[in-house]
């Protein structure tokens, strides 16, 4: 089996749009065929340049945050097979609807996204701010600071409260709680009067 090396190889990029063409480099000699290729193709322009290509629709919500806001007519209005109404109505009833919702939506974006915007755009500035500037440079500065305080801590429960401690537990070593059934039955006679 014989390898070809890497001279050999000729890279291409691979482009199917119309734009422009690419020239690629020849092939080596001993891959080149005796006839002659011929010259690429000058692209031709469009017949009608005038008119505009449609543009593709924005997407305003690309993580689908407000997935469950697309309502349509058919979620919210919907007649049953055997009564209908004309169908002159019908009709005027979905547009009516959809101009609706269309409508007071973009009138009420036109009076609170602004405002509501700006509100929001003040609060996360203030919280970044606040998380930069404040609460992580105060949980480093504790980071830094608590084996210093965890050691002077340990110091002072060894010394103060350790020897409290262990002398209460010894003094209360020597009492002792003894319960007999004669006290038990004692106890009941007061509860049962």
């Amino acid at each position: 089996m014989m390898m070809v090396s890497d001279d050999c190889l000729v890279e291409c990029k691979i482009d199917d749009s119309d734009e422009e063409q690419m020239n690629t480099p020849p092939p080596p000699p001993e891959f080149a065929s005796k006839a002659s290729t011929p010259a690429p193709k000058t692209p031709t322009p469009p017949a009608n340049p005038s008119t505009p290509s449609p543009t593709r629709p924005v997407n305003r919500d690309p993580h689908g945050i407000n997935k469950h806001l697309k309502v349509e007519v058919s979620d919210v209005l919907a007649e049953p097979a055997a009564p209908h109404s004309m169908d002159a109505v019908w009709t005027h009833s979905l547009v009516g609807f959809e101009r609706t919702r269309i409508w007071t939506y973009r009138c009420l974006s036109l009076l609170f996204a602004v405002p509501l915007a700006f509100l929001c755009g003040f609060f996360l500035a203030l919280l970044a701010c606040l998380r930069v500037w404040f609460l992580v440079p105060c949980l480093q500065l504790s980071n830094t600071f608590l084996p210093c305080l965890r050691s002077v801590f340990m110091c002072a429960v060894n010394v103060f409260i350790s020897p409290f401690c262990m002398s209460l537990a010894l003094c209360c070593t020597q009492i002792s709680i003894s319960l007999s059934n004669k006290d038990l039955d004692h106890k009941r006679d007061k509860d049962t009067v």
